[in-house]
């Protein structure tokens, strides 16, 4: 009887599982596969995607539960939480205005890297940059200054570019309208302009 009880405190509960998934995907910056959050969680991947799909259930209100204002989706081969469209306008406006702290130098530099190369994913921007720039293109998005352009197939990478906000913050109408960056680098690091 000792044995059973021990094998019941050491095998996680589904719902256990599931709140398990639940915070790595708050987190997680990039949509996680079935087979990443099963090595994650140390459950095979069946019991993960009947997770997910009880989560994804959960979050639309099946069932007689209310519908959340985050939905999860699956994007470019992985599952990402993401704010239901029909609550974007509320929280551009709370990102926008009701949050207006000024961007760090990294947040400025990481944007400029995006501007001038864009479309262009984290690892290349990092790559650019030489450090982790993670927690700097979460606050890009946030902010609404760039967005998603789309995820390569053959990476599972998602590429970045700035939005129409970015422009009117800068008071241009494209992009092709930012000076050439060129003029204003050191000889050894005029390959940064290339396509401009």
């Amino acid at each position: 009887m000792e044995t059973d009880e021990l094998v019941e405190e050491s095998a996680p509960r589904v719902g256990d599982v599931e709140r398990a998934i639940e915070a790595i995907l708050m987190v997680a910056d990039e949509p996680q596969s079935l087979v990443h959050l099963a090595t994650a969680v140390g459950h095979p991947v069946p019991a993960v995607r009947q997770s997910i799909e009880r989560l994804v259930a959960d979050y639309d209100g099946e069932s007689g539960g209310v519908r959340r204002g985050f939905e999860l989706r699956e994007v470019g081969g992985g599952w990402r939480i993401y704010v239901r469209p029909e609550h974007d306008a509320v929280v551009r406006d709370f990102v926008l205005t009701q949050n207006p702290t000024k961007l760090s130098q990294a947040a400025l530099e990481t944007l400029a890297v995006i501007a001038y190369k864009q479309p262009i994913s984290r690892g290349a921007i990092a790559s650019i940059r030489a450090v982790n720039v993670d927690s700097v293109v979460r606050t890009l998005l946030g902010r609404g200054l760039i967005t998603e352009a789309f995820t390569d197939n053959e990476t599972g990478a998602i590429h970045y570019e700035t939005t129409p906000l970015l422009l009117s913050q800068l008071g241009i109408n494209s992009i092709e309208e930012l000076p050439p960056i060129s003029p204003l680098l050191d000889d050894g690091s005029a390959g940064f302009d290339e396509q401009r």
